[in-house]
Parts: C-alpha cells; sequence; structure tokens
C-alpha cells in the first residue's frame, strides 16, 4: 500500500514563519447561530497573510497578469512525480540538478534547513537558497514545481534589496514555487507522487498548503 508522508508545517496562533510578516491570529469558538438544539457543532477564525507556514506561490505574486490561486491549474499542484535533490550548499546552483531528468517533475529541494524552523536561526544569513542560473536550469529542464525546505528560493539578506532573481524566473514560466517544506528525508528521490493545493481563492497570490508525498 503506498505510504503518506506530511512535508508540511503546522500553524499555531502567533505563530512566526518569517520576521516581519504579521503572525497568524487563529480562534476556536463553539458559538454557532442556528444549529439544531442537541447536534454539536464547532467554528473558527483565522487571520494570517499568504505567506504563512508551508505555502504556495503562484505567478501572480511577482506577476500583476499571472495567475492567482483561482486560476492555478491542478495539474501544477496535485499528483505530481517528485524528485528530492540533497544539497549541503548555501548557493545552490544549476550543479545540483546535473543529471537529473526534471520534465514534468516536482522538484523538492532538501537541505535539512527545518530543523531550525521556528527559531531566531532559521531566517537569519546563510539560510540555503538557488542562484538564478539553478532556477534558469529547472525551467529549461521542464520542471513543473519547485520546493524548498528552506525560507524560499531566493537570498533574502539586507544585500540583496528585495531581489528575488530565483523567483521570478520560476513564476514567470508558469512554475508553482513551494516554501517552508520539512521532513523531506523521509521521502525517496524518486517513486512519490507530491501534492500541494491550496484553497482556491481569488486575488491571492500566495497562501498555505497541505503538502504531502503519496511514496509507492
Amino acid at each position: 500500500m503506498p505510504k503518506l508522508v506530511d512535508v508540511s508545517h503546522q500553524i499555531t496562533d502567533g505563530m512566526t514563519t518569517s520576521a516581519g510578516l504579521p503572525e497568524p491570529a487563529v480562534e476556536e469558538s463553539t458559538a454557532v447561530p442556528g444549529v439544531v438544539p442537541g447536534h454539536g457543532a464547532s467554528t473558527g477564525r483565522v487571520a494570517m497573510v499568504g505567506a504563512t507556514g508551508t505555502y504556495v506561490e503562484t505567478p501572480a505574486h511577482r506577476y500583476r497578469d499571472g495567475a492567482d490561486l483561482a486560476d492555478l491549474d491542478l495539474a501544477r499542484v496535485a499528483d505530481l512525480p517528485g524528485a528530492v535533490v540533497t544539497t549541503s550548499a548555501e548557493r545552490i546552483g544549476p550543479e545540483a540538478f546535473s543529471g537529473l531528468d526534471v520534465r514534468g517533475r516536482a522538484v523538492l529541494v532538501r537541505t535539512g534547513w527545518d530543523r531550525h524552523w521556528r527559531t531566531e536561526a532559521y531566517g537569519g544569513p546563510g539560510h540555503p537558497h538557488l542562484t538564478e542560473e539553478a532556477a534558469k536550469a529547472l525551467v529549461d529542464g521542464g520542471a513543473v514545481l519547485v520546493g524548498i525546505d528552506s525560507v524560499g528560493v531566493d537570498d533574502t539578506s539586507p544585500v540583496t534589496e528585495g531581489a528575488r532573481p530565483a523567483l521570478a524566473v520560476l513564476l514567470a514560466a508558469g512554475v508553482p514555487v513551494v516554501s517552508h517544506l520539512c521532513l523531506l528525508d523521509q521521502l525517496p528521490e524518486e517513486g512519490f507522487a507530491f501534492f500541494a493545493v491550496p484553497a482556491k481563492v481569488r486575488g491571492m497570490a500566495a497562501f498555505p498548503v497541505r503538502a504531502f508525498a503519496l511514496v509507492d
């Protein structure tokens, strides 16, 4: 029987995903008007930015005419043949994917940085990221989704002044990007299907996902 492996972080009230972003507010309530007496019901409210927890970014995140969550083709985020690439490099160049057939695949970059999740080190300098050349190699190779178990696919240090070249290259090609993955060491290099489906929200360009793999 295939095995399900969850590779997403949980979202909790007041947690920090990235320094400077608003924290999510999770409120659970049992006061549901109109409920039939004798029947239990529970609802809740979540206020958060799209870039919370493990989330996917769509082309609209960088490009005004790009697909947003409501336009996102499910074929880009569901039941994708996956490949895990393991690297210890901080700047991950195209050589990391040399010899790997990425066409039609979700390429998940395993760096082990998820071990720092919710610590000061996680968003600090030195987190692993792709170079622009690596992003171009993935696009040229035909990858349909790129994920990473780090802050994101770009260097976010102050010296970059907000430049996000790898993200720009991937989203321009219609390749969704999933950031803040975890537990990629529990996946094989190949032989699994990857899913990272967000809610179908019009006007939003990034949103949390329950990312998981179906391992043969």
